[in-house]
């Protein structure tokens, strides 16, 4: 069947995700390979202390994407979307959501980019004895309760932005599990939230007299393959404002970008991971146990079937490397020969394999913001050098590279060598990946890890959502895992690169003086 035919008979299969800075749907054919997408740029606000996006951004960038991808496959099909076989939405992690009993949003949604939760998170990590981030639902909520604030009382619902978008396309208040463990802590043997830890968050909030309960305003939790409703007539008319596509269509649970990063780069079964790497970068991998210990610098989520999951995040990776990379941009203009930009990144990425493995004495932090896992609440960006060192081309971007991973390696090594975590493979996606086994290479050295970057590597989250609206119809009771070898990774091996000896020990002894040289990060966001 033609894609046209496929489109028609309405068995494509739609996911969109909601970005930081980009809506995009992929619409996905036959062997689940992408078809037609669309997209919409947006951006969060800063406002009255809070970063969020209003219910009209959400509204407006959900219909403006999908007519986008409309208008897509008009072009290159010449037809219209009236029926799909299935559709799936996700969305940033995190963040709060909070609605009275008439579904009227109580305050601002308040994004994962927030930092203003840190005494509930603290309170809550060592009520729980599991490490709760300032970014988590239940941080916003606690922290909420803390200030006293009036809407606290009119609560009834709260979700994650992915959550809430699926409710205004089916009525039905429901999650994805993965997804869902960046609300609230999942019990990884029952795959819904912790009980006992519902109960201690209960016995600590009872005091406030509140006529809720914990349990009943978190949104359903489901594992991947679950139904979780369908598209209502007033969802079909809020996602195509056309009027072409019918209701009736099922939807998977809503996930969040984590959750789709593991599907779109096969990594959802236990001893494999993925680091994601752009403009921020996080490393997960999938345990086969919990951690001895709670971490303070890492967070623990799920696959979208409820594998306990460790992630280390950071705030930034490549803004600082392309700042750089945009310097010599602007030499080569003025110098009368303007570059084309790929090849310069090209160009220069390959010179930083030529470089000396613990960069000659260079030291960088690419802290554009600040990063929890050094303890840095602000950033500022800063390279250094003694006299003495070897100050070349290849050293210098072979330093912002590494720049790039010290904040992950830092927090995966908490895993790797102070868990003796196992990975069997470890995959990269995203940007820093785009200039062939220069970033791969950097990353397996780091990691000691081998890496392997596939050939759908740059397809992102709205394709690993749109996998799992086809899993949903299509995965016939298989597990997600060996379905997705099965139908839609068979034959895609990728490319693997092996960790270099004498990169991973270059790494581990530059790693030491740029964990030594923190103190001046520090000196420079106190003076800067």
């Amino acid at each position: 069947m033609g894609n046209k035919e496929l489109i028609e008979s309405g068995k494509a299969v739609l996911g969109i995700e909601f970005g930081s800075t980009r809506i995009k749907a992929e619409l996905i054919g036959e062997g689940n390979a992408p078809i037609a997408s669309g997209s919409y740029e947006w951006e969060n606000r800063y406002e009255n202390g809070v970063w969020t996006y209003s219910l009209d951004d959400i509204h407006t960038g959900l219909s403006t994407c999908y007519a986008d991808l409309a208008s897509d496959v008009e072009k290159k099909y010449g037809t219209k979307i009236k029926k799909l076989a299935a559709i799936g939405i996700s969305a940033m992690m995190h963040g709060y959501l909070a609605f009275d009993e008439a579904g009227k949003l109580l305050v601002p949604f308040r994004t994962w980019r927030n930092t203003i939760t840190e005494k509930a998170a603290e309170k809550l990590t060592e009520l729980f004895n599991y490490n709760i981030p300032q970014r988590w639902s239940i941080a916003h909520l606690y922290q909420a309760i803390l200030n006293k604030e009036e809407h606290v009382k009119d609560i009834r619902h709260i979700a994650t932005l992915a959550a809430f978008v699926h409710y205004e396309l089916t009525g039905k208040r429901v999650i994805g599990v993965g997804d869902a463990s960046g609300m609230f802590p999942i019990d990884i043997n029952t795959g819904d939230y912790d009980g006992t830890m519902l109960e201690k968050f209960e016995k600590l909030v009872a005091p406030c007299g509140y006529d809720w309960n914990i349990k009943d305003i978190l949104p359903v939790c489901l594992k991947a393959g679950k139904e979780a409703g369908i598209l209502t007539e007033e969802g079909a008319k809020l996602l195509d404002k056309s009027g072409n596509l019918e209701a009736g269509i099922p939807l998977c649970p809503p996930e969040g970008d984590a959750g789709t990063g593991m599907v779109a780069t096969d990594s959802v079964g236990r001893r494999t991971g993925n680091v994601s790497a752009g403009t921020s970068v996080f490393g997960m991998v999938v345990l086969e146990k919990e951690l001895k210990k709670v971490y303070p610098e890492i967070d623990l989520v799920t696959t979208p079937v409820g594998d306990l999951v460790a992630m280390a995040h950071c705030n930034t990776c490549t803004s600082d490397l392309n700042a750089w990379v945009n310097i010599f941009d602007e030499f080569c203009e003025a110098m009368g020969m303007p570059a084309d930009k790929n090849k310069l990144f090209s160009v220069l990425y390959n010179k930083a394999l030529e470089g000396e493995k613990d960069c000659g004495g260079l030291l960088d932090y690419n802290y554009f913001s600040g990063e929890a896992i050094t303890k840095m609440e602000e950033g500022r960006p800063l390279f250094v050098r003694r006299a003495d060192s070897h100050f070349n081309l290849a050293n210098f971007m072979r330093v912002h590279l590494y720049a790039s991973l010290s904040v992950l390696k830092t927090g995966m090594d908490l895993l790797l060598k102070g868990e003796d975590v196992k990975v069997d493979r470890m995959y990269g996606h995203g940007g820093l990946f785009k200039t062939k086994g220069v970033g791969q290479q950097i990353l397996a050295d780091a990691l000691n890890t081998p890496v392997t970057v596939m050939s759908t590597a740059g397809e992102g989250g709205a394709w690993g959502m749109a996998l799992l609206a086809a899993y949903l119809v299509n995965g016939n009771g298989k597990d997600l895992s060996d379905w997705l070898n099965a139908e839609v990774f068979t034959g895609d091996k990728g490319e693997t690169f092996a960790p270099d000896k004498a990169g991973v020990e270059g790494f581990d002894k530059y790693l030491e003086t740029y964990t030594k040289g923190l103190k001046i990060e520090r000196a420079a966001i106190d003076n800067m």
